[in-house]
């Protein structure tokens, strides 16, 4: 099971072809891909069209779906973020932090293409899932 990033999401749904969105499409076919519910929002909330907006949400929708946040990742997640700031690094996105810890927490890899993902992996434990070239 794995976790792919808005940023992933997006590349795949805009028809970009990389190592990160075919390993998006294996990752699917095989059943691999479960969303959260801020992933699902981040996706949701920059399409523009009502027509693609309906069409994504309904295959979206067909994936398992987690929350990622909720009052028992709250510190979790201030801690990371603080850790990592305490070591020079400031994570531009509440939303990656929340991502990440969550990812960390569950110990579900994470597909991502976001350089804020990259200190979770070196100093807080997130598993990167690292696509095949």
């Amino acid at each position: 099971m794995i976790i792919a990033d808005t940023s992933v999401w997006i590349d795949y749904f805009n028809g970009k072809v990389d190592s990160y969105t075919d390993e998006l499409d294996k990752q699917l076919n095989e059943g691999n891909v479960v969303l959260g519910d801020l992933i699902l929002l981040e996706i949701l909330q920059g399409i523009k069209s009502d027509k693609e907006y309906s069409k994504t949400k309904k295959i979206l929708e067909t994936l398992d779906q987690y929350e990622m946040l909720g009052q028992s990742m709250v510190t979790r997640c201030a801690n990371n973020y603080r850790q990592l700031r305490k070591q020079g690094m400031t994570i531009r996105k509440t939303a990656d932090v929340i991502i990440a810890t969550f990812c960390i927490e569950n110990k579900i890899p994470l597909l991502f293409t976001d350089r804020d993902f990259k200190p979770f992996v070196e100093h807080c434990g997130l598993i990167s899932v690292v696509p095949k070239t």
